[in-house]
């Protein structure tokens, strides 16, 4: 912006340009002449990208449901009927029929799945595409 100097020396702003601009921006608005913002420019690989990464999301969302829906089925009985197994990839085995080890362990099992559940559920909320 421009200064000029009044009669008196003192420097002084001229804002005509700014409240004109103002004024038009107005007066567009007023008989209906809006401008439109610009949309920004989306990339369409990484729009791609998102929705692949919603799909993963979906995908052990719903493997987890899966999941938790037969250990909720799983009925531990106390006589004995009821065997955990665990094996590692040397074919070593754990196995018991205890059936307080196998609701502590199931019980643990159901909060864990439920928690990453509940934190994959907030990413696909959160996913904006």
């Amino acid at each position: 912006m421009e200064t000029k100097a009044k009669s008196n020396g003192v420097a002084k702003r001229q804002t005509a340009t700014v409240k004109k601009e103002v004024q038009n921006k107005l007066t567009n608005e007023s008989i209906g002449k809006t401008v439109a913002p610009e949309k920004p420019v989306i990339n369409l690989d990484d729009r791609i990208q998102k929705f692949e990464k919603l799909r993963g999301l979906a995908t052990q969302r719903e493997r987890l449901t899966e999941t938790l829906n037969e250990l909720t089925k799983f009925n531990y009985n106390q006589d004995g009927s009821c065997s955990f197994h665990i094996r590692d990839s040397r074919n070593l085995e754990f196995k018991t029929t205890n059936s307080n080890l196998i609701k502590l362990v199931t019980t643990h099992l159901q909060s864990t799945l439920e928690q990453r559940k509940a934190e994959i559920e907030q990413e696909i909320v959160q996913l904006e595409l």
